[in-house]
């Protein structure tokens, strides 16, 4: 598992018809220790509904397929939740309120 932020979309009219209907989202890796985004953007499968800007949990390899959503399908990348906080060593590093625009 890893968190990302989510930065952007990806559309695909033509694709496997497995993954018709999928939304895919572009994800950036975040470092949990520097808060700082790190590593190359990702195509990500959406399977709970985030979007531009949010910090999500990723999960890759065959674990990217244990959701409903992407159970047997070609996906080797996928946001499996939405993160509202996060504590490292006692002290919160994220909250999703007060680090989100409104």
């Amino acid at each position: 598992m890893q968190l990302a932020r989510v930065k952007g979309t990806v559309v695909s009219t033509n694709k496997a018809e497995t993954l018709m209907g999928m939304k895919l989202l572009i994800v950036k890796p975040i470092d949990i220790e520097t808060w700082e985004e790190k590593g190359n953007l990702l195509v990500a499968v959406d399977a709970v509904g985030a979007g531009e800007g949010e910090v999500v949990m990723v999960v890759s390899g065959s674990s990217s397929r244990q959701t409903r959503m992407t159970e047997n399908r070609p996906t080797d990348l996928t946001i499996a939740a939405i993160i509202d906080t996060v504590d490292v060593g006692g002290k919160r590093v994220f909250e999703k309120f007060v680090n989100e625009k409104h």
